[in-house]
């Protein structure tokens, strides 16, 4: 099969605004997309990732750097837009990837309260769709 490039998506609320939950967080939503989707570091174009305005004690993409084989995997992080009324404490990501899945294929991972954001795609424990 050809490969093609894919975006995966994940998203992840976070308790409060400190440094050690912020990347808690964030690790545990990398390792679950890594999972679900079944790249290696290799495979990643770029990763973009945002927080929402409420959350400032880290950069979240330091939890990466706690991942074997990303030093080279570049990294953007951005506030995400403060919409009225939006999901408060969210990390979101969007991983870009060489892969030869189709977009149906991919596993986009939405844990804690960010389910809320894509109840049709988030995964349950057992790695399906809901």
């Amino acid at each position: 099969m050809v490969r093609g490039v894919r975006g995966v998506r994940g998203a992840i609320t976070v308790k409060e605004n400190k440094e050690e939950a912020i990347v808690s967080a964030a690790f545990r939503l990398f390792k679950t997309m890594q999972k679900e989707n079944g790249y290696v570091p290799d495979d990643i174009s770029h990763i973009i990732i945002t927080m929402t305005p409420d959350l400032d004690a880290a950069f979240p993409a330091k939890a990466l750097r706690q991942l074997e084989g990303y030093d080279l995997v570049p990294v953007m992080c951005a506030q995400e837009i403060p919409v009225p009324g939006s999901l408060e404490k969210c990390i979101r990501v969007m991983l870009t990837l060489n892969t030869t899945k189709s977009p149906g294929e991919i596993n986009h991972v939405y844990l804690e309260d960010a389910v809320t954001l894509r109840p049709d795609l988030f995964l349950t424990n057992q790695g399906q769709l809901r």
